[in-house]
């Protein structure tokens, strides 16, 4: 392990923001991982694990405790099985799945971040979501003390949501494993339907799984989705807020609201979302209530590329982040009585 003091986080952020850490430990085992957890709960300190430090906002204070870097490594193909190690890079993991012909993440290509992150979240886009194909998830697990072994029903998924997320302190993702597809090269089934048409194919089709994963790659480049130390709209932790879920009666009242602001043809994206739930577009009520791309003019704005990305412009502190993300909350909810919830995980802060 490598232990360093007083050292800073915001490096290992996507954000680039946040305070130091008191203790910063970077372990590239499994057994690493779990000895500093253990050093960590048996001192009474705090711990802060940290990924590809993609889905994270940290305090300008920073944190007080040890952080703890995952930097392991591993990917193992046993046929269409796939077993990754907590901290392999996880765009890079889509590729190498994409070049060995196997389908099932190639809708994912270009998320940052690790794949030890992928459960927690639930990450997904573009029509798959990581919940598909995890079949297990190796963990450490604080309270009994023990490495443990959760399928995928264990896990609890749900969008954007997980067993991890829900008890956070608990479960550190050692490895996670994966069913994937051999298609004879081919994607599985395109679902999105912004995929299919710049496919140029039918919702149900199955792509060359290359032309798939460029695809959504350019896609996601067109968005600032995809990390370029050059471009400041990518400075983010991507979409900043989940799509809403509504009761029925709920999206009732939000259209009315809808037609009363916007007028009565006005149409907000709708989506079934399972037991008498609809989805609708975070983005498009960001919009729609006055903060376009670009929006602001301090440090910390809307990206110019795409409204659901808030963005460190450079100088920015988390700080003036989290005032551009009340803001647009308080904006969203004043117009159309929906609250944004932030999809990444806050450290010494909150909305």
């Amino acid at each position: 392990m490598h232990v360093l003091h007083d050292a800073p986080l915001a490096p290992l952020t996507t954000f680039r923001l946040g305070g130091p850490a008191t203790r910063l430990v970077t372990a590239t085992t499994d057994a690493e991982v779990v000895e500093a957890v253990r050093e960590a709960d048996a001192a009474g300190t705090p711990l802060l694990v940290i990924g590809g430090g993609s889905n994270l906002v940290i305090g300008d204070q920073g944190f007080a405790g040890t952080a703890l870097r995952v930097a392991t490594r591993g990917f193992e193909l046993r046929g269409t099985e796939l077993e990754l190690a907590a901290g392999e890079v996880w765009t890079d993991a889509v590729a190498r799945t994409v070049e060995a012909g196997l389908a099932g993440v190639e809708c994912l290509a270009g998320i940052p971040g690790s794949a030890g992150a992928t459960p927690i979240q639930n990450v997904g886009a573009y029509g798959q979501e990581v919940s598909s194909t995890i079949t297990e998830v190796i963990a450490y697990d604080r309270t009994t003390g023990e490495t443990v072994a959760l399928d995928g029903a264990e896990c609890a998924f749900s969008y954007r949501h997980s067993r991890f997320k829900a008890d956070p302190a608990r479960y550190v993702v050692l490895r996670v494993r994966f069913a994937l597809e051999d298609a004879g090269g081919l994607s599985g089934p395109v679902k999105y339907a912004e995929v299919a048409r710049a496919l140029g194919v039918e919702a149900g089709d199955r792509v060359a799984l290359g032309t798939v994963r460029e695809t959504v790659l350019k896609l996601r480049s067109g968005k600032g989705m995809v990390l370029d130390p050059e471009d400041h709209d990518t400075w983010s932790a991507g979409s900043f807020f989940t799509n809403p879920v509504l009761t029925e009666a709920g999206y009732a009242d939000f259209l009315t609201r809808v037609h009363d602001r916007l007028g009565p043809d006005a149409t907000p994206p709708a989506y079934p979302a399972g037991d008498g739930h609809i989805k609708t577009s975070a983005a498009w009520l960001i919009d729609r209530a006055g903060f376009a791309k670009g929006y602001g003019t301090g440090p910390a704005r809307i990206s110019t590329k795409h409204t659901l990305a808030l963005t460190n412009r450079g100088a920015a502190t988390t700080a003036d982040l989290l005032a551009l993300a009340r803001e647009v909350v308080e904006g969203v909810r004043a117009a159309f009585g929906i609250t944004l919830v932030n999809e990444p995980v806050t450290v010494g802060v909150s909305l």
